[in-house]
Formats: C-alpha cells, structure tokens, sequence
C-alpha cells in the first residue's frame, strides 16, 4: 500500500515540498521528471531546495512550479542563542538569494494566521517583532537611503474574525501601498512530528493558506494580488491521520521477518485503512490536528528567528552581529 494513495484518500495535504518529494521519490526509487532537489549542509542546519520546473513535476507533486527553500534545523528546540543566531543567519541567506531585491525596493509583511489560536500564531508573531520603516521613509528619506528599505507590515486575522477573505484584503493593501513584494508568514502542517517547529520553508510560489489542515481559502500569490509573493512557513501541526498511519505501519514493521502478517499488511487497500482510520477519528470527522504541549514556547522563538532573519535581509544597513537592536 502506498503512502501517496492513502493520503489522497484520507485528504492529507503535504505542505512542505521536501516531504511530498521524498514520500513520491521514496515509493518509487526514481527522480521524479521535471523536478530537481540539491542539498547543502550547515554547522547547525541542512538546506533542501526543491525546483519544480515543468508542469509535469508540478501535477506529480502537488506543488507550482518554483523553488521550495526547506532549512531543517531540529536544534531550533534547543535553548541556545548561538545556534538560533547561527539558523537565522541562514535563513536570511536564502532570503536574499530568493527574493533578490532591489536597493529602493518596498516590501509589505503579511502574518496569516489566527492571534487568538496559538499554533496558528506564528504569522501575527512575526509581525509584533517586525520592524516597520515605510513611514520614517517620509521623514528622513536620505538618511534612510541605502541602509534600510521601506517595509510595512499587517496581520489581517482570518475569515472568522473579519469575515473577509485574506486575499482580498492584501489586494486592497497592494493597490494603495503598491509594494515590489509580499512576504508571507504562515504557519503549516507537516507530515511527521519531528519537522514541527523546527523546519522553515520558503517558496517564491505565494501559499494557500489553510491547505494543510482541510480548510483552505483562497491563494495568496501574484495571479490573486498583484504582486510578487514570497511565502514563509513553519510546521506547527500534524494531522492524526499522519500519526495514526504512521503508528500502524511502525507495529507491521517488527513483524517484517514473518512473511505472512506482513504481506497481509501490504495487501490492505488504502480505502480499508482509511476507513478504519476514519472510524477511530469519527468525533472529529478527520479534522483532529496534533501540536506539542511546547508549541507556545516554539512560536516564539521561531517568530524571533524569522524576523531577525528579516530585518537582516531587508535593511543593508543592519549589523548581522547587532541585528536583535532592530526587533520590535
């Protein structure tokens, strides 16, 4: 039984391109067409990029075509300074690489997410650390020019406080502010548990907002608002179908030196095990997501290394080696 075909079944999503490569790559052995994967390692990180180049790639992965930046840094857990300065330095490289700004460039923040719920906080975290600039442009524009570039930054809530879709709202923000790119935050669902809060992705593709956990809205990207969007998001949850799968197939694995249980395993079809799956989760009718009891703790040290990461990123004139001064 394939992963793949019991995640179609189940509805899972997979919002990190790394993990949807490595389940289709995985399940088959072959590279899959059109789409390329390079690695690169650091002290304290590894760096996964995924580039779907055709449209082929794009179908068999789920994913548009672009570049998929995943930085894995599971000491992210680790209540030490020096390694969070470390991954937010990385990540403010592959920023730069990724977004490739130019000097007097305007940039617009966007945090997605819901304040009041805490594994969807990252979004509205990242901007309370944000520094705004756009408007000091308008009182000391030669002082500023060259060392900073103008950034504004909103966290517009989620349809159920505003009752107006996300996409709308940053496409009237864009029409008035006319931004050169949209940067925006967001938290995801992963498909294992080691990955949360402790993988960054980021994507010159925009996001969908809410794919991961079955309740997506419309697509935050150039087509919907009118600009250049690079997204950024971080794995907070995980669905307890993933968990569950996983469970099962970890129990048939002991059993891998008796032929029989575990050609019976092999042989049951993905909608039997989705069924039973179903069945276990039934209360929460297969919308039942799984964070850590430290998530708190998580969302705000990763919100800290994303806007550090930006404030590097964004401002020439920043120090790498003063950076937090600019953090709000």
């Amino acid at each position: 039984m394939k992963k793949s075909e019991l995640y179609r079944h189940l509805n899972v999503q997979l919002d990190l391109a790394v993990e949807a490569h490595q389940l289709l790559r995985g399940e088959s052995g072959v590279e899959i067409p059109g789409v390329l994967m390079d690695e690169q390692e650091f002290e304290h990180a590894k760096v996964t990029t995924i580039t779907v180049q055709t449209d082929e790639g794009a179908e068999a992965i789920s994913k548009p075509k672009g570049h998929y930046i995943t930085i894995d840094a599971p000491e992210i857990r680790t209540n030490n300074y020096i390694i969070h300065e470390d991954i937010t330095h990385v990540l403010a490289d592959k920023l730069i690489e990724l977004m490739n700004l130019k000097e007097d460039a305007s940039i617009l923040i966007i945090g997605l997410g819901n304040w009041n719920a805490t594994p969807d906080a990252l979004g509205p975290q990242v901007i309370n650390k944000t520094m705004v600039t756009r408007h000091l442009f308008q009182l000391t524009p030669d002082e500023l020019k060259g060392h900073m570039r103008k950034v504004s930054a909103l966290a517009p809530g989620v349809l159920g406080i505003t009752g107006i879709e996300t996409a709308e709202i940053i496409r009237g923000i864009v029409e008035h502010v006319k931004p050169d790119l949209v940067i925006a935050i967001d938290a995801l669902a992963a498909g294992s548990l080691e990955r949360v809060g402790t993988s960054i992705q980021l994507a010159d593709t925009g996001i969908h907002p809410g794919s991961g956990v079955g309740n997506p809205r419309a697509g935050i990207n150039e087509e919907t608002v009118g600009c250049k969007v690079i997204a950024i998001g971080l794995p907070t949850v995980v669905n307890a179908f993933v968990i569950a799968h996983d469970a099962v197939e970890g129990v048939f694995e002991q059993f891998v030196s008796t032929p029989s249980v575990y050609k019976l395993y092999k042989g049951i079809k993905p909608e039997t095990f989705s069924k039973i799956i179903d069945n276990v989760l039934s209360p929460f009718q297969g919308n039942l997501m799984v964070t850590p009891k430290e998530i708190d703790e998580l969302i705000k040290i990763t919100a800290k290394i994303i806007a550090g990461a930006l404030a590097i990123s964004l401002h020439p004139g920043i120090d790498r080696a003063d950076y937090e001064r600019y953090l709000q």
